[in-house]
C-alpha cells in the first residue's frame, strides 16, 4: 500500500474508532498532534512515516480509559497495522513509541529512545499546555467528576507512577503535577520553541485564576 494511502485509511480508522472519545482524547486531540508532529518532524532528522503513524494512533485505546492496560494501545495499534501490510519493523517501533510516551511513562527507566519518539512526545506534550491544555485537563476532570480547586488539598510533587494514575486530585493540582513541568521536558528544539509560549499563558492563566478566588 501506498504511504499516502495509508495515511488516509490510518485517519479513516482513528476518527471511527474515536468517534465517542472523552473530549480531551478525541479525533481532534489526534489531528493537532499529528499537525504538530509534522511540524517539528521538518527540523528532525526522523522518519516522516513512523511519526504520521505514531501520532496518529497514539491515543487508539488509552490505558486509562481502559481499566489501566497499559498493552492495549500498542496491542490495537499493531493489529491494525498488520492488517494493512505494514513492515514488520515499522509496527514495532510504533509500539515502542506508544508504549513510552506518555507523561505517566516518565516514572519508569526509560528503555527505549529514538528520533521519532522524541517528535511525536514532543507534539502530545504541546497538547497538553497551553489554552488547549488547560480546556483538556478541566474537561477531563469534569469527566472523572473531580473538584476545580480546593487550597486544602495541595498538589503531590513527589507522586509515585501508581499514585499519578490513581489521583482523585482537583483538576488545578494537576497544572503542578504535570502541565506545568512539561517545557523543561521538550525533545526537541521546535518542540523547547513551542512550548514556551503556551506554558507561559498558563502562568498567566493561574495567576487569574488565584485573583479571582480571592475573597
Amino acid at each position: 500500500m501506498e504511504t499516502g494511502q495509508l495515511i488516509d485509511n490510518t485517519v479513516q480508522f482513528v476518527r471511527e474508532t474515536l468517534k465517542n472519545a472523552e473530549g480531551g482524547h478525541d479525533w481532534w486531540h489526534i489531528h493537532r498532534v499529528w499537525t504538530n508532529a509534522k511540524l517539528i518532524a521538518q527540523t528532525e532528522k526522523a522518519d516522516p512515516l513512523i511519526v504520521e503513524l505514531a501520532a496518529l494512533l497514539h491515543d487508539i485505546a488509552d490505558s486509562k480509559f481502559h481499566n489501566g492496560d497499559e498493552e492495549i494501545g500498542p496491542r490495537t495499534a499493531g493489529n491494525y497495522l498488520l492488517s494493512k501490510n505494514v513492515d514488520t519493523a515499522v509496527i514495532e517501533h510504533v509500539q515502542q513509541i506508544i508504549r513510552h510516551m506518555s507523561f505517566k511513562s516518565s516514572f519508569d527507566k526509560q528503555t527505549f529512545h529514538s528520533p521519532e519518539l522524541a517528535i511525536v512526545q514532543d507534539a502530545d506534550r504541546l497538547d497538553a499546555i497551553g489554552a488547549i491544555g488547560i480546556a483538556r485537563a478541566f474537561n477531563y476532570g469534569g469527566f472523572k467528576g473531580r473538584e476545580i480547586y480546593n487550597p486544602e488539598i495541595e498538589p503531590n510533587l513527589n507522586m509515585s507512577k501508581d499514585e499519578y494514575k490513581n489521583s482523585p486530585a482537583p483538576s488545578i493540582n494537576h497544572f503542578y503535577e504535570k502541565l506545568l513541568l512539561l517545557k523543561d521536558k521538550m525533545n526537541t528544539p521546535t518542540g523547547r520553541q513551542l512550548a514556551e509560549q503556551r506554558h507561559q499563558f498558563m502562568v498567566a492563566y493561574l495567576q487569574q485564576f488565584y485573583l479571582e478566588c480571592k475573597p
